[in-house]
């Protein structure tokens, strides 16, 4: 999988982001139980599917290691709308892409305006990510 790294599950926060059945995901929850007389600590985690608004959950040992998308924010300018899709050009590389506009930004999509769009395991979205 291209754009992403590793890290252990103990240093997930809520607010970051995993890998879960090869979906990208931002961390809700996070509960670990305490370490036992012979095992180690475990911990389960719940994310919300970037792309699909899934809720997915994960467990394992606190020190199990996970994937950690790279999420690239890049900035286009948008050159024309054509119902629910934009056709954008990337600032810097000057490649054309055509995205879907999500509802809750349609009024900013204008063409002639740069607008921010996100690269997540080769995905494309105008989806904002809070």
């Amino acid at each position: 999988m291209a754009d992403t790294t590793r890290t252990q599950i103990k240093n997930l926060k809520p607010g970051s982001f995993v890998v879960i059945e090869d979906v990208a995901c931002k961390v809700e929850k996070i509960q670990s139980s305490k370490s036992g007389k012979h095992g180690a600590s475990k911990v389960r985690l719940e994310a919300i599917g970037l792309m699909d608004n899934k809720r997915k959950v994960l467990m394992g040992p606190s020190d199990d290691e996970v994937t950690v998308p790279i999420i690239l924010k890049k900035q286009a300018q948008v050159l024309a709308v054509t119902g629910s899709k934009a056709q954008l050009m990337d600032l810097v590389t000057y490649e054309t892409v055509e995205l879907d506009i999500p509802e809750e930004i349609a009024d900013k999509v204008q063409p002639g305006a740069e607008i921010a769009y996100f690269e997540i395991l080769g995905t494309r979205t105008l989806k904002q990510l809070k």
